[in-house]
């Protein structure tokens, strides 16, 4: 994984670094709330070694340094903790043991300073333990020195500062341990978020796609929420996310085999639930609105979709021709104002395989072929049937659709090897319910936006209709956009021109002077560019009344320009 996967990995499990964080957090809260306090006591002391001379100072001080740290162990020695115990007049809350623990020593580097630290829950007890220290710890060293040389204490240790008590706790230290867990928090969260995405095996991009595969990717369809309710392109979406994707997935398959291009396709996936069948429709619709002779054939005999969500028929179809009960032409259904035309699959038999791989279902694959420009057929997933195999074994090509964040490698590489077994022809791959915002992603596509409703960006838009007038255009005239399938082109930016006292538009061609009391209104070839590029004197109404500065692609479709001066006639 380079950077830039890793970032997008953060970004896709964000949710998991903010929880792992807020748990840090709230963790730090805790143990702030639960932790006694402690309190600290300190008393610093310098320790000196008498010389009789200036040659011997040197020695003395290295000497007094190298006995220091020593000295610090000794804070922590039971002797001490017994003078200091019976020094402070503890005997009825701690022992000698306890007082161990809660003396501490520290010195500085090269130094003959050396600092005792006393902590304890009690702020009285902890300072009534530093002067206990301050007391008997000197006396002590002197008494072992003594003891180590005939010519009495080396050294000697005189308190320099303290006893001194701090009145703000040691412990818990509240925005430290907070800030601290924090941090441990965010920190696991990271790696959480990347080792989840490191673990997941699906397939969530078409580069991955790509090198899982060794196939080409011919098109990403982008996810839709309305797709659950309303699985197929209409009219009302014809501009929407999803059926650009259509388009790029119609103009991919053309050109697969530019010299011999396969007619009978076969669509599937490795499992269910990845829309393979309303992929099919779709592509199906879509491959008719150029004009060609298209057949869907819902050959998923197991739970077929393609009749559900066309709104047709499905009681008599592909079972029932292959039985011989009746002929295709009687039961092929014609759908919408294009050359579509689909053959449901009839009642479910009980032998699907076997049906599918007769000698009729050959036969008729053969002749669709002949008949038709395309034909299109929808069968249940590779994986848990062999169906799709046994169908893919006589057309000319397969397309595998691949359900983004779902299909794992696991079962797309059995998918394949299942279709490798029989010879079949793998024309590509689809990555389906990919994330419009995505890398993948067509929220923005060359410079256009396909939205129901966009603020700031470009519509989709041929023709520029002037509403014609009886007399003088008044100070405001107004356009409208009518959306045209398939036509995509840019526009200069409008401007009024009123020499001669007859006026037009000037777009991205000159624009005939429209005749007042004209019946028909005067249609302009012009798409619309986006409204950060139209004059500041130009502005836009979704046709609600009022100009709220809004682009409406598809729930108006109207584009208003309020032009400042007047178009005479």
């Amino acid at each position: 994984m380079d950077l830039l996967a890793y970032l997008r990995a953060v970004r896709k499990n964000w949710w998991i670094v903010v929880l792992a964080a807020l748990l840090g957090a709230g963790a730090g809260v805790v143990l702030v709330k639960t932790t006694q306090p402690r309190y600290a006591s300190t008393v610093s002391f310098f320790a000196s070694t008498p010389s009789t001379g200036a040659g011997t100072s040197f020695q003395a001080d290295q000497y007094a340094q190298a006995r220091v740290a020593s000295y610090v162990k000794l804070l922590s020695s039971d002797k001490l903790a017994e003078l200091v115990l019976a020094r402070a007049g503890l005997q009825n809350s701690m022992t000698a043991s306890d007082i161990t623990q809660k003396i501490s020593g520290s010195a500085d580097l090269n130094t003959v300073l050396l600092t005792a630290t006393a902590v304890d829950a009690s702020p009285e007890h902890s300072l009534k333990l530093a002067q206990a220290v301050a007391a008997e710890f000197g006396p002590m060293i002197t008494q072992l020195e003594a003891q180590s040389s005939k010519n009495g204490s080396a050294v000697i240790l005189n308190v320099t500062s303290g006893p001194t008590l701090n009145p703000i706790p040691v412990t818990p230290r509240r925005n430290l341990d907070i800030g601290l867990c924090l941090g441990i928090g965010l920190l696991l969260g990271l790696f959480f978020a990347v080792l989840r995405e490191v673990l997941d095996t699906s397939i969530r991009t078409v580069v991955a796609l790509r090198e899982a595969t060794g196939r080409p990717v011919l098109g990403s369809v982008v996810f839709d929420g309305t797709a659950k309710s309303s699985p197929i392109v209409s009219e009302a979406t014809t501009h929407s996310l999803r059926a650009e994707s259509m388009r790029q997935l119609r103009t991919s398959l053309q050109f697969v085999d530019v010299d011999s291009p396969p007619k009978v396709v076969v669509v599937t996936s490795s499992v269910a639930g990845e829309g393979k069948s309303s992929t099919a429709a779709n592509l199906a619709i879509i491959v008719a609105e150029t004009g060609r002779r298209v057949l869907l054939m819902d050959a998923d005999l197991r739970r077929p979709r393609v009749a559900d969500y066309l709104g047709l028929e499905r009681s008599v179809g592909l079972t029932d021709v292959l039985a011989g009960r009746v002929q295709f032409a009687e039961v092929v259904q014609p759908w919408g104002e294009s050359e579509l035309f689909v053959l449901t699959c009839g009642s479910i038999p009980p032998n699907p395989s076997e049906l599918l791989g007769s000698r009729n279902m050959i036969t008729l694959m053969a002749d669709a072929g002949r008949d038709f420009d395309l034909v299109l057929i929808d069968t249940p997933p590779l994986l848990p049937v062999t169906d799709a195999a046994v169908v893919s074994a006589h057309a000319d090509g397969v397309l595998l659709v691949v359900r983004q964040g779902k299909t794992s490698k696991g079962q797309l590489a059995a998918a394949l090897n299942a279709l490798d077994d029989i010879e079949a022809r793998v024309l590509g791959t689809v990555l389906n319910m990919v994330p419009p915002k995505g890398p993948d992603g067509r929220s923005r596509y060359e410079g256009y936006s396909y939205k129901n409703d966009i603020k700031g960006d470009s519509v989709r838009a041929s023709i520029v209709e002037l509403s014609p007038t009886n007399g003088p255009v008044e100070d405001e005239s107004a356009f409208h956009v009518e959306e045209t399938p398939g036509v995509e082109s840019e526009v200069t930016e409008p401007s009024v021109d009123q020499s001669g006292g007859s006026g037009h538009l000037d777009l991205a061609e000159e624009v005939p002077t429209p005749v007042a009391g004209s019946a028909e209104p005067l249609l302009v070839e012009a798409p619309v560019e986006p409204p950060d590029s139209l004059p500041p004197e130009i502005t836009e109404d979704t046709g609600g009344g009022e100009n709220d500065g809004r682009y409406s692609d598809s729930q108006h479709d109207m584009l208003r320009l309020t032009l400042p001066d007047a178009v005479r006639d």
